[in-house]
């Protein structure tokens, strides 16, 4: 019984095929290009990527045959409002990383309504505001898994699931993490921002069948609903408390499992002490999975900038060869923070540092030290996890362009001081996407026997001494570089 998968992430539509081994065939990679018409606004375009998706999936079952079930994956927090009728977008799909209603998130402390840019709902304010002020047309929202679900079944399911929902800003935070509340679309919070609720998604469960994919040959059922995050959990196998991951992409996440009780922090309920963040991991059967979410908002887009800015590397993947040139940096550090720090600081006046350099640094040093930066920070968000849940992680797997590069994986189980094991999918999160749907028409029985699919490919015990007091010292420099920004805290 194989499963259909498409993640659409923020600049890629991908498709393939997961079969009960955990193999996963007949791949497809479409580019969706991101434009960032004036600073800090990022946009995609949701027409382009339907057609992308569609014509993805369809190939894929082309040449691996019919499917027992479809799981769709998704990059969570990009917003899409469309025309009910004709189905098109009304203006540009705002990606998670626009920045153009930070201004409005802060207006709306003051009324006691504590949102984050990142999340969809002043994102999908904007939009209304922009092309439907008077609120007349009958338009639908939807974060990407909405779009995609409705591509799929030709406009006749407008769903999302609760680990998408939760990360809108428009369910009740505090009563659902309380749980007090049901995981429903917070009607003050739509009436605030103006918003119908015939705009809105039914909230289903994350694993169950949910609709047809009637565009697709043989309309399989569509049977996994998941963000991208949570899809690397499951993917890992990190389906009990304590267990983590981490996917280090242009920036980085880590989560770990926290079981069935939501994490319960004051006087913010929305972030742990330690700067991590209470999610829906997923919902099975009526049954909620939570767990905890660390940022890093710089870890291969420090890479980048040694290709781009500094020309240190002619492209990302040669940063191990050069990096392998030298066996140490020769105390040289770097910390990522070319948007500012993440979990656990949550400083975005903090600024990149290149720190202890004499006459002897050369290239290979400052590569390594790129690498051992974005290391280092991993183990920051691993520190905070076990802080604010409480749990000990006594392995981290990980996922992500990065964790092809060896330097980078030795330097992360050396900053973390434990094993790291290495994900047998680059990109976990179809496979996540892909377990949450076999999951719901019989392809695999339990959460224990995704466990021991997902294996890993490579496990990397630590073997380099303990640096984090001097890597603690190099990010005192990083941070409230610029203190006007270090004061905003969403």
């Amino acid at each position: 019984m194989s499963i259909l998968v498409i993640d659409v992430g923020s600049s890629a539509v991908r498709a393939g095929v997961v079969r009960p081994d955990g193999t996963v065939t007949a791949r497809r990679v479409t580019p969706v290009p991101v434009q960032r018409p004036t600073p800090g606004n990022v946009e995609l375009d949701a027409a382009l990527s339907a057609r992308a998706l569609l014509e993805a999936a369809r190939s894929c079952l082309a040449e691996a045959g019919p499917v027992d079930g479809v799981g769709v994956t998704n990059q969570r927090g990009t917003t899409v409002v469309w025309d009910a009728v004709t189905g098109e977008p009304v203006g540009p799909a705002l990606s998670w990383q626009d920045l153009r209603t930070v201004f409005t998130c802060l207006e709306l402390q003051g009324e006691g309504l504590r949102l984050a840019p990142n999340e969809s709902a002043t994102k999908l304010a904007w939009l209304l505001d922009t092309y439907d002020q008077e609120r007349r047309r009958d338009l639908r929202f939807g974060t990407l898994d909405t779009w995609v679900i409705w591509q799929l079944t030709e406009g006749r399911a407008h769903l999302t699931d609760r680990t998408n929902a939760a990360i809108t800003g428009l369910l009740p935070t505090e009563g659902v993490l309380a749980g007090t509340a049901p995981i429903a679309w917070d009607a003050s919070r739509l009436e605030r921002f103006r918003v119908a609720e015939t705009s809105m998604p039914a909230i289903v469960t994350s694993s169950g069948t949910v609709a047809e994919a009637s565009a697709l040959p043989g309309a399989p059922p569509i049977c996994g609903i998941v963000g991208d995050q949570q899809a690397s959990l499951m993917g890992q196998g990190c389906v009990r408390p304590g267990d983590a991951k981490a996917t280090f992409g242009t920036g980085a996440f880590l989560d770990v499992n926290v079981g069935d009780a939501a994490p319960r922090f004051s006087p913010n309920p929305k972030r742990g002490p330690s700067g991590c963040f209470p999610i829906i991991a997923w919902e099975r059967h009526g049954n909620t999975t939570w767990g905890l979410e660390g940022i890093m908002l710089s870890a291969g887009a420090a890479l980048s900038w040694l290709v781009d800015e500094l020309g240190l590397l002619s492209h990302v993947a040669e940063s191990a060869e050069v990096a392998g040139r030298c066996a140490d940096t020769g105390d040289v550090f770097y910390v990522p923070a070319q948007l500012g720090l993440g979990t656990p600081d949550w400083d975005f006046g903090a600024r990149s540092v290149l720190i202890g350099m004499s006459a002897e640094t050369g290239r290979p040093e400052v590569v390594r030290a790129v690498l051992r930066g974005v290391a280092q920070r991993g183990a920051d968000m691993v520190e905070a996890a076990e802080s604010d849940s409480g749990h000990t992680v006594s392995r981290l797997r990980a996922d992500g362009g990065m964790t092809s590069n060896p330097v980078f994986v030795q330097e992360l189980a050396d900053a973390c001081q434990r094993p790291v094991e290495i994900s047998a999918e680059l990109e976990a999160t179809s496979l996540g996407a892909g377990f949450m749907a076999g999951l719901a028409v019989g392809t695999w029985s339990s959460l224990d026997e995704v466990a021991a699919v997902a294996q890993p490919r490579l496990v990397v015990e630590p073997a380099g001494p303990d640096r984090r007091a001097r890597w603690k010292e190099a990010l005192s420099h990083s941070r409230r570089w610029i203190p006007d920004f270090s004061a905003l805290d969403f």
